[in-house]
């Protein structure tokens, strides 16, 4: 058996990990991945080190420390092996999110198409456990949003929002397949306060959904309690669910001290079960974490609350149509390790399933991806700032390389703009006129 030089750690803290696949498939599939990930580097603006050898056409550096171990773990586990190789250091890179955003601007060209159309045979399927059942969710919400409301509070604004801002700039009217919208232009290098443009983010929200004094508010995600408390300080009365014990536990100290307790009503509560009647529905990227074959009932759900005249808005996290069908049945790194049971919508799913299942109708929307890649940035300087503080908490090394990947890795999707991040408004097309 091939011995590899992994941290002496990983296999108590981390079980599975320190295990590099070294039977005859992976033998086989080694040697595979190495060309086609030569082949692939060698026309991308990268320069990767391996041993003596300089692959790519220069750009920011990534150094293969191991390279037979990283070239076995991509050849048997895909995108969770380049991951996995990242979290044991079998590579590096100084500047990872530049990196990765080379790469996941060409994420759709980076295999050949023989070996895509050969997708269903090699890709891991997610696991029976991770599909958000009423038994399942729970669980899946607690991997993620249960880890420690301090660690939260290390990196994120004290507002404690856990989604895109929205910078001060400008705003212009586009268009594509799906029909006219608003998309954000990008922020600038002097892109402002955080804080700031994740309250300009929740105010719009607000607006969008006619938010005003006597406003009955349904929130579906409630987070840390912002968005909940700027609504009841318009004056609306706001119940708002989640499945996070430990959100739920901060959100309502801190909706106590707003004083805000007689208008805001918190609930641990599956949004399947939300009984009830409201003027305005808002959810700010939960849809994320409720699953494709899900996705249909989230907006039956949004459409049977909804009172006559309301309107719903859902801030999500998109993807484009095509590649969402490619992924859709594919456990990814990010399931594994980060969101078990998550998966991105398309623009183009939400307006076929609100079209086909529910009266509401996808009436405008503001696309803002690369204010979501300045906000990963911000977020992951201020959790590298504060390392130390992670390792008291009780994380360890490898618990500090997953999240600098996570945040970065999916920096280089908004970056690259593989991914966006929208702000969809809903509503019944005959109650608007």
């Amino acid at each position: 058996m091939t011995t590899y030089e992994t941290p002496p750690d990983l296999a108590a803290a981390w079980p599975g990990l320190d295990r590099v696949p070294d039977d005859l498939r992976s033998d086989v599939a080694w040697r595979i991945a190495r060309r086609i990930f030569h082949a692939a580097v060698s026309r991308l603006d990268v320069s990767v080190h391996e041993g003596g050898q300089v692959i790519g056409r220069g750009g920011p550096v990534a150094v293969l420390h191991r390279p037979e171990e990283f070239y076995r773990r991509v050849g048997r586990d895909g995108l969770i092996g380049f991951g996995e190789a990242y979290l044991t250091g079998a590579w590096d890179a100084e500047d990872l999110g530049g990196f990765l955003t080379v790469l996941a601007a060409e994420m759709p060209r980076l295999v050949p198409g023989w070996m895509q159309r050969l997708r269903a045979a090699y890709v891991h399927r997610p696991p029976a456990m991770h599909r958000n059942t009423t038994s399942n969710t729970r669980q899946n919400i607690a991997h993620h949003y249960d880890l420690s409301n301090d660690l939260f509070q290390l990196f994120l604004d004290e507002s404690l929002t856990y989604s895109s801002a929205l910078f001060d700039t400008s705003l212009r009217r586009g268009a594509d397949e799906h029909g006219g919208h608003l998309v954000a232009s990008p922020p600038g290098h002097e892109a402002g306060d955080l804080h700031e443009a994740q309250a300009r983010k929740m105010e719009r929200l607000l607006d969008e959904a006619g938010v005003t004094a006597g406003t009955r508010v349904l929130e579906i995600g409630t987070g840390w309690g912002e968005l909940a408390v700027r609504a009841a300080r318009r004056g609306a009365t706001v119940h708002s669910v989640t499945l996070s014990s430990e959100q739920l536990a901060l959100a309502q100290q801190r909706v106590d001290e707003a004083g805000l307790g007689e208008r805001v009503t918190l609930e641990l509560c599956d949004y399947r079960a939300v009984t009830g009647e409201y003027d305005a529905v808002v959810s700010i990227e939960m849809i994320e974490a409720v699953g494709h074959e899900y996705w249909s009932t989230y907006f039956r759900t949004l459409d049977a609350r909804l009172a006559p005249g309301g309107r719903a808005v859902v801030q999500a996290i998109t993807m484009p149509h095509d590649r969402m069908l490619a992924t859709k049945s594919t456990f990814t790194w990010i399931n594994k390790y980060i969101f078990p049971g998550g998966f991105l919508p398309s623009v183009q799913a939400v307006h076929e399933i609100t079209s086909a299942d529910t009266s509401l109708r996808l009436v405008d929307r503001l696309g803002f991806g690369t204010h979501y890649a300045e906000t990963l940035a911000r977020w992951d300087a201020a959790f590298l700032a504060a390392r130390e503080q992670v390792l008291a908490l009780g994380f360890d090394d490898v618990f500090v390389r997953m999240w600098h990947f996570y945040l970065e890795y999916s920096r280089a999707g908004f970056a690259s703009r593989y991914l966006d991040v929208q702000q969809l408004v809903l509503a019944r097309p005959e109650e608007q006129l």
